[in-house]
């Protein structure tokens, strides 16, 4: 035993000697290659996590990235490692509760268009899409309508950003008028960033604004929330879904979207990275609802290409004009390469035609072979079977090229015998009339019109059910809010995710102004907020209200009469008038009689309340519209807007 001791203390001499010897002196330390090595590259690596945090646009990190990342950043754990003491007898503290996140819902819902959401974690908030929405058939002399910007002022420091899914109207119509208000930073694809440049410049904000440019694949880190652009389907180029990362959990924004697996450009949707994401577990997914109601698959582009070489053979002696969305640039480039291929020159008609276009072809999204473009000043100097118009209109909306060409208040083209129309667009719910009417006045002057569903000259660009089907299969979500439609699509969408297994519980169908907060432990509507519409009449933003469309429709409905006259200021009695005047109530001329009882009937009344001592404004005016209003409705069975006017002298 003594010996055994004894060899152990010469051996640990011995090593503390060596040791002795290899160790330098802290007083003149010197640098090996090695650690010199060493240094550099914790240096690289701190630079770039602070270029990383410093730029909020980065690429996506993949799953296997992040498990590599774990391990280097967490060291193993020993079998002689001192362990963490622990807390509350034996047993360590349970993991803390995830945070929930709040959804507010602004826009987009029972209703068509107008799509503006909000997102809330922690002290974070972020915007996701700030669309308008076109003006309903009692709306008169609306032209916009945009989402209550109120709750967003409210909290302006605490928005991080604004993310944008799409360049459509109905995603990014009320940008200007948000940012005009409060000034945050926009992130969206290259298109759709060209396509907010372009309406930001016409109100005086591009100077401004700060706008940044993402690709599918990019993380957006905005507080709290990682914004990771996936990218979809749509009838317009660029179009993203969100993957929003927050401490709740992940959150899926589809926007709009479709399953195209020929699209007319670019790549088919990223479904491999939505599956992967389902996978990994999605708390909620919140999907475009506008197709919930037809079943099937939507139709690919390739069968708009089809159909256009079948027209165009069968117009080779005609002129051919296409309608189409101004925004649908994809479609525009079948209609240009099919005209190439066919010989004609293109020309482009209409002010949102001419922008949008413009654009796409500047960042490359159009391509267009040299000379086969021409300016419509210039399609009267080639034979009509050489030219193809492509215009806007297609909507039969009162100020469209197409319906100033059929109505003949256009100043560059004339339709008659000869031309080949296409209408490549499905009437809006609440269009047909009017696509009707421009139809019908283009039949008229004698031009062949096409615009049947059976010709395939349009596919949507929405899912339908068994695409809704497949994202929301692939996704597997624990909760699932429908958004991006009325209330019968809003229904359909959650019936379909009742048949794949959602549960009522897990299913929440919003309307504007809720707010819906969402947690591992459970989903709840917990209040709302300031939400509905504001109208835009010219430069008005939000003066024309409820009140002022109902006098609008009044005045529509059964006309004005104004009534003037003049009082004594002694002894209250009629001393002029009155004068009743007729603005479209009944025809002057032909209703002498009755505008004559009503001048005496007023003029009675008023000296009445004159012999009673009745002298106050208010009062007069009352009694005045009472008497007459009854008297007019006994004649004609009409209620007219009644304005009294009272002078005194």
């Amino acid at each position: 035993m003594t010996e055994v001791q004894s060899a152990s203390g010469e051996n640990r001499q011995e090593a503390q000697k060596e040791s002795r010897q290899r160790k330098p002196r802290r007083r003149a330390p010197q640098k090996t290659e090695e650690k010199a090595g060493v240094q550099e590259k914790v240096k690289a690596g701190r630079t770039a996590a602070q270029e990383e945090k410093k730029s909020p646009v980065r690429g996506r990190r993949e799953p296997a990235q992040n498990a590599a990342l774990k391990n280097t950043q967490k060291p193993a754990r020993t079998a002689g490692s001192r362990q963490p003491r622990q807390q509350n007898g034996r047993r360590g503290k349970a993991a803390p509760a995830k945070p929930p996140v709040r959804v507010y819902f602004l826009g987009g819902l029972n209703e068509i268009g107008k799509n503006f959401t909000l997102y809330e974690c922690g002290e974070d908030m972020i915007i996701v899409d700030c669309g308008m929405a076109f003006p309903d058939g009692d709306m008169l002399g609306v032209d916009l309508v945009l989402p209550d910007f109120t709750f967003v002022e409210r909290n302006a420091d605490r928005i991080r950003g604004i993310v944008i899914t799409h360049g459509h109207e109905d995603h990014i119509g009320a940008l200007p008028y948000l940012l005009k208000r409060v000034n945050l930073p926009v992130y969206s694809t290259r298109l759709t960033i060209g396509l907010i440049e372009g309406k930001l410049r016409e109100h005086g904000l591009l100077g401004k604004a700060r706008l940044n440019v993402a690709k599918p694949g990019d993380t957006v880190r905005l507080g709290c929330f990682d914004v990771e652009f996936i990218h979809v389907n749509h009838s317009i180029p660029d179009a993203v879904a969100f993957a929003l990362h927050c401490p709740a959990g992940i959150l899926i924004h589809t926007g709009d979207f479709k399953i195209d697996c020929t699209p007319a450009q670019g790549e088919m949707i990223d479904l491999g990275r939505l599956a992967q994401l389902g996978k990994e577990g999605v708390l909620a997914l919140l999907p475009d609802s506008t197709n919930a109601e037809r079943p099937g698959f939507t139709p690919t582009e390739q069968k708009v290409d089809n159909s256009f070489e079948n027209l165009f053979r069968r117009a080779e002696n005609s002129r051919l004009i296409i309608a189409t969305f101004a925004s649908n640039i994809g479609r525009v480039q079948q209609i240009i390469n099919c005209a190439v291929r066919y010989g004609r020159k293109v020309a482009l008609s209409g002010r949102s035609m001419l922008n949008v276009m413009g654009i796409a072809m500047e960042l490359g999204y159009l391509e267009v072979p040299d000379g086969v473009l021409i300016d419509i000043d210039m399609i009267s100097r080639y034979p009509k079977e050489q030219i193809v118009l492509v215009t806007t209109g297609s909507q039969g909306e009162p100020m469209s090229a197409l319906a100033r060409m059929a109505f003949a208040d256009h100043r560059k083209v004339e339709v008659g015998p000869g031309d080949f129309i296409i209408i490549s667009a499905n009437p809006i719910p609440g269009n047909e009339k009017t696509v009707g009417n421009v139809v019908d006045e283009l039949m008229k002057r004698g031009c062949q019109v096409v615009y049947e569903s059976m010709y395939e000259v349009h596919v949507s660009g929405h899912a339908r059910q068994d695409e809704l089907k497949i994202m929301q299969g692939i996704v597997r979500p624990k909760y699932f809010i429908p958004i991006h439609g009325e209330q019968k699509m809003l229904q359909k969408h959650a019936a379909l995710a009742r048949s794949m297994g959602i549960p009522d519980s897990q299913i929440y169908i919003g309307d504007i102004g809720d707010v819906l907060e969402m947690s591992e432990s459970g989903m709840k509507q917990v209040g709302t907020v300031p939400a509905g519409r504001v109208l835009v009449d010219g430069l008005g933003v939000g003066d024309v209200g409820s009140v002022v469309l109902r006098d609008r429709k009044h005045l529509g409905e059964d006309g004005l009469i104004v009534v003037v006259c003049t009082i004594s200021r002694e002894t209250g009695h009629v001393v002029a008038g009155p004068d009743v005047v007729s603005r479209g109530f009944v025809y002057v001329r032909e209703s002498e009689p009755l505008l004559d009882d009503a001048r005496a009937l007023v003029n009675r009344i008023l000296n009445e309340c004159a012999d009673n001592g009745v002298r106050e404004w208010g009062t007069l005016k009352t009694k005045a519209k009472d008497a007459l209003s009854r008297l007019l409705y006994d004649r004609t069975r009409r209620s007219p807007m009644i304005l009294p006017i009272i002078m005194e002298v």
